[in-house]
């Protein structure tokens, strides 16, 4: 089990003393090798279960267990934690600082104990595994590299760890469809590998498509969980839009009004081809 959670509180007090609850009672598990998805309103408390999985925040209630291992009990090592999991935060591009790309993806091996020529060889596979030529970016400033460049050196950054555990938060955000295809790609590669993925997103398309497990917050309580096409199913059955649908739902919709019912069963694309075929073949209801 990579992570295991129990009962999972989180409160903070607003200027006049009054609390809030930004994570309510929440338990969950994630086994190892996992790509798990976090969906949920602006405000819901994706970022804050994040942030606890990952040890950047005390919980006021319940317990937070990484590989057995509560994170929060006296004496666990907190310094281990951080590199066996890996954050990167909504726009990671905005915390690039060093004078050069080296540099930067480097810092975080700043305490590791490797000798210098494996840090540089950990910072070369780095790079080259998020799709740059060592060679040509290693001397270059990051801060004149394009907005997608940026981020995926802020990631490297992390790779860099090489962390059994990788969380995402709004991975996705802000970049353009064909950047975001590539992204996804990669990060369904390093999951195939072997590390675990936890990803908050807003992009239905990025959680139908490439998470296996899906967790769903309202209000900082978990109100859903389980595979993520039978959490999308379970959704769609009980009309609850709110959080959004993905667009081959939203087409199945628009064909429905318009009298040309398809499976209940269309989350993806792939979905909606098939359920398409079976309409056109004479393999349908309608």
């Amino acid at each position: 089990m990579a992570i295991k959670v129990e009962n999972l509180s989180y409160s903070y007090e607003q200027p006049f003393g009054e609390k809030v609850g930004a994570l309510k009672n929440v338990s969950f598990s994630i086994k190892a090798g996992d790509f798990a998805g976090v969906m949920g309103h602006t405000g819901c408390g994706k970022t804050t279960l994040l942030q606890l999985l990952a040890g950047l925040r005390l919980p006021t209630g319940g317990r937070v267990y990484v590989n057995g291992e509560e994170i929060n009990a006296k004496g666990y090592d907190r310094s281990g934690l951080r590199q066996r999991i890996g954050v990167v935060f909504q726009y990671p591009e905005y915390q690039l600082f060093a004078t050069t790309v080296e540099k930067d993806v480097a810092f975080g091996l700043k305490h590791s104990g490797l000798s210098r020529q494996e840090v540089i060889a950990r910072v070369q596979w780095a790079l080259e595994t998020m799709g740059f030529d060592f060679a040509k970016v290693r001397n270059q400033s990051p801060l004149a590299l394009s907005g997608g460049e940026k981020r995926r050196v802020a990631i490297a950054g992390v790779l860099a760890r090489k962390p059994e555990i990788l969380i995402f938060d709004e991975p996705v955000a802000g970049l353009d469809p064909h950047g975001r295809e590539n992204f996804l790609r990669f990060v369904k590669e390093m999951n195939q590998a072997g590390t675990t993925i936890i990803m908050a997103s807003h992009n239905m398309e990025a959680l139908a498509g490439y998470t296996k497990h899906l967790l769903v917050l309202e209000e900082g309580r978990l109100i859903d969980s389980g595979a993520t096409r039978e959490v999308f199913l379970r959704l769609q059955q009980r009309n609850n839009w709110a959080f959004g649908q993905t667009k081959a739902q939203r087409i199945a919709t628009l064909l429905a009004e318009g009298n040309l019912a398809l499976s209940p069963a269309v989350v993806t694309y792939d979905d909606l081809l098939s359920a398409l075929k079976r309409e056109l073949t004479g393999g349908g209801k309608g």
